[in-house]
């Protein structure tokens, strides 16, 4: 499974939110510019992020962003979800659980396969909470203010 930049960039964005939500509500241009982001792309993920509840605008002279609920209640896999869809390798209706029967289910060996690894992804992004990247994240940048040969940027 290879995730797009909407979920690559998206997951910076709330990142970088959640880095700096003591600040009050934070502007897309102030994220762009942070996370080498255009407004343009932006402002295209930012509304499926507010229609899952992850973010919410603050309107006004000093408004922007923040996020809708604590850092340690919203996982990966809420982002990634929000901004990617499902995250299951393959379209198995038994690995994406719908209604819809699968003529060849009854001989198909391969669909555990493709559960299993649907289920390893989603429980490895939905184990990982956005305080332990807010937490690595200053850890790291503590670490880069020390080391200045450190390249930052994945």
């Amino acid at each position: 499974m290879k995730l797009s930049t909407r979920g690559r960039y998206g997951l910076r964005a709330v990142i970088d939110l959640a880095v700096h939500d003591n600040d009050g509500a934070i502007a897309l241009s102030q994220i762009a510019e942070r996370q080498g982001i255009s407004m343009n792309y932006l402002e295209q993920l930012i509304p499926k992020l507010r229609k899952v509840g992850i973010v919410k605008g603050i309107r006004g002279a000093q408004g922007g962003y923040v996020l809708s609920k604590p850092a340690h209640e919203i996982s990966v896999g809420d982002i990634l979800r929000a901004l990617e869809g499902d995250l299951n390798p393959v379209e198995c209706v038994e690995v994406m659980g719908t209604d819809t029967t699968c003529t060849n289910s009854d001989t198909c060996v391969t669909k555990n396969v493709w559960k299993r690894i649907s289920d390893s992804i989603n429980d490895a992004v939905d184990g990982i909470m956005l305080s332990e990247l807010v937490e690595e994240s200053k850890r790291v940048n503590n670490e880069a203010s020390t080391d200045t040969s450190q390249k930052l940027n994945c």
